[in-house]
């Protein structure tokens, strides 16, 4: 009979009892179960509901089953519901009746909530740490490659010429907001509901401040009910894992295209690449296509729990069994790809010779040579049509803008001096941009200790 089978006279069949359990996902969460009721213990005898030497007993059984968990000799039962109930059964079985005075003045309700809180804490704080490794490997490959020229992009086409390092540096300023929201969400779950009971607390006169403190939450949370009920933290989780899935499948779209023939921008290690079983010559890039095709199921942990929650009531509700599994796979999976993005963007050679042959081509000049006839005094829309009749012109006859001699230039307008000819050049159009947050050396440069400066303060 299940523990909580005295009203009951018949036990549940064993496939509903299967559909019904939870141990299977609970076991992550084991340690933090025995970390609660460890200091729900604590706090009992403190408060006089039990005796000291109950509470001595407790604690030492509870110890034992924590370091068998760890090494894997705890002896799980099939019919553990929860990991609530194995632990307990197991206590109990060791210590006898001081075992089942543990559950005083606290409810499942409160216990899985204090658990996953915990949890929660927990997945956070090895994503912020995957997520500072992965941000200091993108500073690393931005400062090695300082002054190495490509062209930038808008709609995949080419626009102007930019440093690899800028470009780098996008990626490390979208995984620094990542971090931030994995700071957001690791702050939303650090607060204590464990003593709120079912849902209307407890007669009992528990010390919840108590068990905050023994449990290193930040505060307590002050409505039983939502205690009991709130799961917003997770899809925090959730959302802030999604996000950081998205940045990552970006960066891997970039890698996937970058290795290409059609690029030959970088090449990735043996050790970051597949082969095919028929075609010996391929080098597939395929952990960054698996980085960006496991983005949708975190988007789809994060959904599921919002049409989890979306219509239930206060307070608990069974639904509620299904908020650990989603944030405990977006959790992994993220920390898992991060990892094999730092990996990959740590070990790939950058093909600097290939990048700045493409910087120059696609016209990407274009906008420089509106600027110069700007700077001369014509009017930037008047200068925008004259560049736009001129790439036209060398489209028409097979040109670049490199290509025009100084006469092709001034028929298209006298302002047009010998010195258009110094305007063409890739590097220098790149580093002639030298504003705050620009693509000049000089600006990389400065937004390299900027990014240093904010990478050292996460960690």
């Amino acid at each position: 009979m299940a523990l909580w089978g005295g009203r009951f006279e018949k036990s549940v069949d064993a496939f509903t009892q299967e559909f019904g359990a939870s141990l299977k996902d609970d076991k992550a969460m084991a340690q933090e179960d025995i970390k609660g009721s460890r200091a729900h213990a604590k706090m009992l005898a403190k408060q006089g509901i039990i005796s000291q030497e109950d509470a001595d007993a407790i604690d030492a059984g509870l110890e034992r089953i924590s370091d068998q968990i760890e090494n894997g000799t705890f002896a799980w039962d099939v019919n553990d519901e929860d990991i609530h109930m194995a632990v307990e059964r197991a206590l109990t079985a060791d210590i006898g009746t001081p075992g089942a005075r543990l559950h005083t003045g606290r409810s499942r309700n409160d216990q899985v909530a204090t658990d996953i809180r915990l949890y929660a804490k927990r997945l956070c704080d090895g994503l912020l740490e995957g997520n500072v490794e992965l941000r200091r490997t993108i500073l690393g490959v931005a400062e090695e490659n300082l002054g190495v020229v490509m062209p930038g992009y808008t709609h995949l086409q080419h626009a102007q010429p930019v440093l690899f390092s800028h470009h780098m540096l996008a990626y490390f300023w979208m995984f620094s907001r990542d971090h931030t929201r994995l700071l957001a969400a690791r702050a939303a779950a650090d607060a204590n509901p464990l003593g709120s009971a079912a849902l209307a607390g407890t007669t009992y006169p528990l010390d919840r401040a108590c068990t905050t403190q023994l449990l290193g939450f930040d505060r307590t949370i002050p409505n039983s009910m939502d205690a009991v009920s709130d799961r917003d933290y997770l899809l925090d989780l959730d959302y802030a894992c999604a996000v950081s899935m998205m940045h990552l499948s970006r960066l891997c779209e970039e890698i996937v295209l970058w290795s290409s023939a059609e690029f030959g921008f970088i090449t990735l290690s043996d050790s970051y690449s597949t082969g095919s079983s028929i075609m010996p010559q391929k080098k597939n890039p395929d952990f960054a296509e698996l980085t960006r095709g496991k983005t949708g199921r975190v988007y789809g942990d994060l959904m599921a729990l919002l049409t989890t929650m979306k219509s239930l009531p206060l307070a608990y509700n069974k639904d509620l069994q299904e908020c650990k599994e989603g944030p405990a796979d977006a959790a992994k999976t993220l920390l898992d790809c991060m990892a094999i993005a730092t990996g990959m963007l740590a070990t790939m050679a950058v093909n600097k010779d290939a990048m700045l042959a493409q910087a120059g081509k696609g016209f990407t000049a274009a906008t420089d040579v509106a600027d110069y006839l700007a700077k001369r005094g014509m009017p930037f829309r008047e200068a925008h049509e004259v560049v736009g009749k001129l790439v036209l012109y060398c489209e028409k006859h097979g040109k670049g803008l490199e290509d025009l001699t100084a006469e092709e230039f001034r028929a298209a307008s006298p302002l047009f001096g010998k010195d258009i000819a110094q305007g063409l050049d890739p590097v220098g159009i790149a580093n002639a941009r030298v504003t705050y947050g620009g693509i000049g050396e000089a600006a990389v440069r400065a937004q390299l200790a900027e990014a240093r400066a904010h990478l050292a303060a996460d960690e």
